[in-house]
């Protein structure tokens, strides 16, 4: 199976191991042992036919429902996330163009404590040199949160996108590499959990391409 199945606590991909049958298990329990991640793993055809199912549910859904109704479901989906994931976003933004503002009064004290000889030449050198480097690697971030913002604004395109990919499968009986790395992002594998009674769940994410985690 192609695509990238991560560890959810570490976020690192699954190796997959041939035992009696195939498995994937935790790249990062498998190089570290349990000081860094605890042992878990999901067999092969488990998450394979999780996948498979799940994209042949899309499949379905694309061609019974009309575009203003299945389009509503990856963004819908994805509100509460893109909500805090822009908050956060602008509020880092604001911390940083306050910063460089304050780089910009900075740097208009520091002419001035250099044109009344209040610092030395050495001194306002080696601090001009200090506070354009920090300045340019703000400039950086800020052009890099800026981004992401334009890029939160374009869900409704993204979610249009992914329904045009998922319209081009009319019949999916396997997964192939290219299929996987065209309509999945990654694939997030949780620590199975021994219920009550004996039986063993364990959470699967599936991340789409354009959408993000509808499931």
């Amino acid at each position: 199976m192609s695509g990238m199945e991560l560890c959810e606590k570490c976020q690192v991909p699954f190796h997959i191991y041939f035992l009696e049958r195939k498995h994937f298990m935790c790249t990062t329990y498998s190089e570290f042992g349990k000081n860094r991640c605890s042992t878990h793993y999901i067999k092969y055809d488990v998450i394979y036919n999780i996948v498979l199912g799940r994209l042949q549910y899309w499949i379905a859904q694309a061609y019974e429902k009309d575009d203003g109704e299945l389009l509503q479901r990856p963004l819908k989906s994805g509100d509460k996330q893109r909500a805090k994931e822009t908050a956060s976003i602008k509020k880092e933004l604001t911390r940083t163009e306050k910063r460089l503002q304050e780089f910009d009064n900075l740097f208009v004290k520091m002419y001035e404590d250099r044109a009344k000889e209040a610092i030395t030449e050495h001194n306002f050198t080696m601090f001009s040199a200090k506070y354009q480097e920090e300045q340019t690697q703000l400039e950086s971030k800020k052009q890099e949160l800026q981004a992401k913002l334009d890029k939160s604004a374009q869900d409704t395109h993204g979610a249009e996108k992914w329904l045009s990919l998922i319209r081009k499968c009319t019949e999916l009986t396997e997964l192939i590499a290219p299929l996987m790395n065209e309509l999945i992002d990654k694939i997030v594998v949780h620590q199975a959990v021994n219920d009550e009674d004996g039986s063993r769940t364990q959470d699967i994410e599936i991340y789409y391409r354009f959408v993000n985690k509808i499931d």
